[in-house]
């Protein structure tokens, strides 16, 4: 028995509950799941799990199991990430990133592409989700995340701006005016970003600062799902011109009140402090760093 992957299944099947998802997430059969878990208490002799029709929890050796094994294989992972890199010096080995998944559409997945191209031994996981990851206990090497203020647990670097534009299609502006002042927001449909400024938008123009109420019948906790509402002519949304500069160029969606100034944030790549970055870490926070200096979608098109 493969003792390394039996741990990796049980921790799976403890942390999520269940044997299926366990199976899909592993990319194993579920009779393989539990060929693995049954493995392990045979090992050790004592039962782990107990299983309904239902649920799926830890017994009190399990509690004890599960500690050790999620020890173990941290181990593990710092081992593969020290021994890295071939006597060559070519990196190898398994990086774990996450970013939103509008980034990850407009940005990593290009950038990923060409950095592998570089690194061919190198394998990248990416989870692109909205939500905040603990990166320890997801083995995430690297976060890339956009705020006004970084995760104070976590260390990093930043890797450039994050701009952002209100957008709308020509055929919706065409059907319902083009705002002329920010107050004019407040008279639109308004496509909403459930994570920033869902109610309140603020603007900014020499120095004079509008706090607009707005409002509309669609919000969502994902930029891109707002982008394509709004080229449906859904509305008016507030977009990072990472990802809609390309859109605004074809003119496929027009720049709302573009003298006006929205706030911006910083694109982070962040990683546990705790940890020792590894050499393919570093290889990769470097070429980032590089790929998004003085990026074009720091200033919208007209």
């Amino acid at each position: 028995m493969d003792r390394l992957t039996a741990m990796r299944v049980f921790v799976e099947v403890a942390t999520s509950g269940s044997f299926s998802a366990t199976a899909d997430r592993l990319e194993m059969s579920r009779a393989m799941v539990t060929r693995y878990v049954g493995e392990m208490e045979q090992w050790l002799q004592a039962r782990l799990l107990q299983r309904t029709t239902r649920s799926v929890t830890l017994t009190d050796a399990g509690e004890h199991c599960l500690r050790r094994c999620q020890q173990m294989l941290a181990l593990s992972q710092d081992l593969e990430e020290e021994t890295a890199t071939t006597t060559e010096g070519a990196l190898r080995g398994q990086l774990r990133i996450t970013c939103s998944v509008s980034f990850a559409f407009a940005q990593m997945g290009a950038a990923i592409a060409d950095f592998l191209a570089q690194h061919p031994l190198l394998k990248i996981d990416l989870d692109a989700s909205e939500g905040s990851l603990n990166l320890v206990e997801k083995r995430i090497d690297l976060a890339i995340r956009i705020s006004a203020e970084p995760d104070p647990l976590l260390i990093g670097r930043p890797l450039a701006r994050c701009d952002s534009v209100l957008v709308a299609s020509p055929t919706y502006l065409a059907a319902h005016g083009t705002p002329q002042v920010p107050a004019d927001l407040a008279q639109h449909r308004c496509l909403s970003y459930a994570n920033f400024g869902k109610s309140v938008w603020t603007l900014t123009r020499d120095g004079e600062t509008e706090r607009v109420g707005v409002s509309g019948h669609f919000s969502a906790n994902e930029a891109t799902t707002l982008m394509r509402a709004a080229l449906a002519g859904g509305g008016i949304a507030l977009q990072p011109t990472y990802l809609v500069n390309p859109y605004l160029h074809r003119g496929e969606l027009q720049a709302v009140l573009p003298a006006w100034s929205l706030p911006v944030m910083t694109i982070h790549a962040l990683y546990p402090s705790r940890r020792h970055l590894s050499p393919a870490v570093r290889a990769l926070l470097d070429f980032l760093v590089l790929r998004f200096e003085g990026v074009p979608w720091q200033q919208c098109a007209g």
